[in-house]
């Protein structure tokens, strides 16, 4: 199976190996897979077409994108104190 991740530079590429943290490319925010927040909107229809994967945190916030302050309360604290 091949996975479609963003990169660094924010753009897709295939992977054999699926993303350990999910994002909304409009909101440019991202998070757990299991973020509540994310698996509410999801369940309602609205977040699915805009939904993108990284390999990584590191990849995430080299793409432009914030940590979640739901399911990432920590990283998103310290995300605005940089």
């Amino acid at each position: 199976m091949t996975y479609r991740l963003l990169g660094p530079d924010g753009k897709p590429y295939p992977s054999t190996v699926p993303g350990t943290l999910g994002g909304h490319r409009r909101l440019r925010v991202y998070g757990r897979l299991d973020c509540p927040n994310a698996l509410r909107w999801l369940a309602r229809g609205h977040y699915a077409r805009h939904r993108v994967f990284f390999a990584d945190e590191v990849t995430a916030r080299l793409a432009g994108f914030r940590p979640c302050a739901v399911c990432l309360p920590e990283e998103y604290r310290a995300w605005l104190g940089s």
